[in-house]
């Protein structure tokens, strides 16, 4: 049913020609990062200054660091990037990125 001069929306409400498909960065990501780089750096200098107990606690930080790298690069293949573009970012080659990370993913 639709009514005379007017456009008729899709049945999600979403007018397809005025909604972009494109891929936005989230700008909070990147403070974040920034958050991060600063608290494993003063959290090295902390071990440094002598605090040994914690030295275990950096190493499994570096393994879950990994396992997050992982997890992040599954969700991009999963969403559509390609190993080029993963390995663009890391500053690798795609068939760097893809043999360090690829595992058994298509």
């Amino acid at each position: 049913m639709t009514m005379t001069g007017q456009q008729q929306l899709p049945r999600s409400g979403v007018n397809r020609r005025l909604t972009s498909n494109r891929r936005r960065k989230v700008a909070e990501n990147d403070e974040y990062a920034a958050f991060l780089r600063r608290a494993i750096r003063a959290f090295g200098r902390r071990i440094a200054s002598g605090d040994i107990d914690s030295l275990a606690d950096a190493a499994f930080l570096s393994s879950q660091l990994d396992a997050a790298i992982k997890t992040a690069i599954a969700g991009l293949r999963s969403r559509g990037y390609s190993w080029a573009d993963i390995g663009r970012q890391l500053g690798v080659t795609r068939q760097a990125a893809q043999q360090r990370w690829g595992g058994d993913q298509p």
